[in-house]
């Protein structure tokens, strides 16, 4: 399915009721050794988070914007605002829209820190742990936020790559329901509807 298609059917659902939480499982899957090395080198660049915009106001007004939205479901604003500045440097640096990780988050945990699907997928991003043993390093934190926001951003371009830019199958496989609409279709229209943003934001 192309992308303008996957979006209208997206934006069609997302007028009908907002997205529920469809937590679901990245598949585990042998990876070649190159692709293996790639990713743990993206995993471990311990780079300090920043925000990545043209200049500082375009930046505050950003983070503004999103912490309003996000007020409901986050009320501490120390809180919303690092997870804000977190989810935009990791999705920068993975070549990701800081608004379509929002989605993903929205959809997978609801932003829900803790969140742990019956599969075992666990934080905002809804990680599988097996990630941890197969590109990461010993003891790392699924619920700690930047390394959550890492995995999630890195995992996702790395089936967005796969996937050649389909975010329709990528969003699948991300979900581990590669092939099944709701999933991507949710995602796509908390990106577009709830968390589209028309100001710039590199």
């Amino acid at each position: 399915m192309t992308f303008a298609r996957a979006l209208g059917a997206a934006l069609g659902a997302a007028l009908l009721c907002p997205a529920a939480a469809l937590a679901g499982a990245q598949a585990y899957e042998e990876l070649a050794a190159s692709v293996r090395y790639r990713l743990s080198a993206a995993i471990a660049d311990k780079s300090a988070p920043e925000l990545t915009f043209r200049d500082r106001q375009d930046g505050h007004k950003w983070i503004m914007e999103m912490s309003r939205r996000l007020e409901k479901r986050i009320a501490d604003r120390k809180e919303r605002i690092e997870l804000l500045r977190t989810v935009h440097f990791e999705a920068q640096r993975a070549g990701l829209d800081p608004q379509l990780v929002l989605g993903v988050i929205e959809v997978e945990s609801g932003f829900r820190k803790y969140a742990v699907s019956k599969a075992g997928a666990r934080g905002y991003m809804q990680v599988m742990p097996f990630w941890v043993k197969l590109i990461g390093g010993r003891g790392q934190n699924l619920f700690h936020l930047r390394i959550n926001l890492r995995y999630g951003c890195v995992i996702l371009r790395y089936y967005l790559d796969l996937e050649k830019g389909d975010y329709f199958r990528a969003l699948g496989r991300y979900n581990g329901s590669v092939g099944k609409p709701d999933y991507p279709r949710a995602v796509l229209a908390a990106w577009k509807v709830r968390w589209g943003y028309l100001g710039a934001t590199s």
